[in-house]
């Protein structure tokens, strides 16, 4: 859609229809200690000619080098179908539904994505997901405020393993609502959390969140926590990776009674990594508490005449019903990653996924066992691990890391600022884009660096 940026005339005409003196007017509500006088650090506006040069030239710094770096978003295959299909005209420009009945082939699409994670996650129902992972944690936790009624917590404990960019956005959504997220401390032998702690925790918290695999790639005690968590009156968020949920244990299952809310990144199904965006967020949950989830949920319902067909149902947003009422302000569902995501679910199925799993389990095997080999790195943990697994260094990683970059090998995530109790480790992941050639690239290119 072209820009067409309204002449000043055209912006007072507007100003004297509704009887404002300036634009500023129309924002007087805005209290104005929240109002931002300059922005700090943003570089002068540029020309379209320099902007698009600039993307090209951001965009050209990706291509060719081997990536290795996972911690949150994962370079898959993705089959030509996948975007070929969802840029279609009739989803790229309306994949939100805002005369919803009237899309009957989009809501199926929503519904059919909705079944989709149902079956992977084990819950009851799925929305029709939220901005990304990150946000998504962050509106589980307030859900599970709204929905454990018996709880007056505002305490949100997190196992070790969670994600720290996670950690932090929840801080800055929720916490404006007083709920603070605290977490276990991590067993560095393991890469798990050290549960001894809760033995005596007498503060019982509103909600338990665990990522499996942690964002270590290691295996939390899913069940032990699950049951702990129930056992003192707190809800259970389960932080997932959807490509894992094929051959891993659903969160659904997890203990005796499964977890209350599923949350978590859906850029694995389908979406490439396009430097950071746009993803989705996954959100799953108990039929018990489904009046809580924020955003849309279609339904299958039949019409006057019996025949089969869609419809949104509890749309608690406050674009549908008053703004002190919504579950959320978050307005926007990613529908047009949701139909690519829901594309390549289709095209792989059950086996598909497991096959991508596996050999992505296998490769980041591999590849571990090949950088173990280089004087200076050695495996972090002695426990199992997914696809992602730490190594650490003999030396910082940080300059390491730009040298390898210099050779055309991103490899890796530092983890030195988010976890500085494991030294200088390095998170490392290989997916089933990784050949044994690519293993033995990063290897051989390390040993370069490190001057073995």
């Amino acid at each position: 859609m072209p820009f067409i940026p309204h002449t000043e005339d055209e912006v007072e005409a507007m100003l004297g229809e509704i009887g404002a003196k300036s634009i500023d007017d129309l924002f007087d509500e805005i209290p104005r200690d929240l109002l931002i006088e300059d922005l700090t650090g943003v570089p002068d506006a540029l020309s379209e000619q320099e902007i698009s040069r600039l993307m090209r030239r951001r965009a050209a710094r990706d291509r060719g080098a081997l990536c290795f770096i996972g911690a949150g978003a994962y370079e898959h295959h993705i089959p030509a179908a996948v975007w070929d299909l969802t840029t279609r005209g009739e989803f790229y420009s309306a994949y939100t539904p805002y005369q919803a009945e009237a899309s009957q082939g989009t809501l199926q699409t929503i519904y059919e994505y909705q079944t989709m994670m149902t079956s992977l996650t084990g819950m009851d129902v799925s929305n029709a997901s939220l901005y990304d992972g990150a946000t998504s944690l962050a509106e589980a936790a307030l859900m599970s405020v709204r929905a454990n009624r018996k709880s007056k917590s505002r305490r949100v404990l997190l196992a070790a393993g969670v994600n720290h960019m996670y950690q932090k956005v929840a801080t800055a959504i929720a916490g404006s609502q007083d709920l603070t997220f605290e977490r276990l401390p991590l067993d560095t032998n393991t890469g798990s959390s050290d549960l001894s702690s809760l033995d005596g925790d007498s503060n019982a918290p509103v909600a338990v969140v665990i990522q499996q695999p942690s964002f270590l790639g290691t295996y939390e005690q899913v069940d032990k926590l699950t049951d702990w968590a129930h056992a003192n009156g707190a809800l259970v968020i389960a932080i997932v990776n959807p490509t894992t949920l094929s051959v891993l244990t659903a969160p659904g299952d997890w203990g005796e009674a499964g977890a209350d809310i599923a949350c978590g990144e859906g850029q694995p199904l389908g979406i490439p990594l396009s430097s950071g965006g746009p993803y989705f967020g996954i959100m799953a949950s108990k039929e018990a508490i489904v009046r809580q989830m924020p955003g849309r949920i279609v339904g299958r319902t039949t019409d006057l005449d019996g025949n089969p067909g869609f419809t949104l149902t509890l749309q608690a947003r406050e674009q549908h019903i008053r703004r002190s009422k919504a579950t959320s302000n978050i307005c926007t569902n990613q529908g047009l990653m949701v139909t690519a995501a829901t594309i390549y679910m289709s095209l792989l199925g059950p086996e598909g996924l497991r096959r991508v799993a596996l050999t992505s389990q296998q490769q980041t095997a591999k590849l571990v066992a090949l950088l173990a080999e280089i004087e200076g790195v050695d495996a972090a943990f002695s426990a199992p691990h997914f696809h992602e697994a730490v190594v650490r260094l003999d030396r910082p990683v940080g300059p390491v890391l730009e040298a390898l970059a210099e050779r055309g090998v991103l490899g890796g995530h530092d983890l030195s600022k988010s976890f500085p109790e494991l030294g200088n480790a390095l998170l490392v992941c290989a997916t089933e884009t990784k050949t044994d050639e690519d293993l033995e690239a990063y290897a051989g290119a390390l040993r370069d660096v490190l001057g073995t």
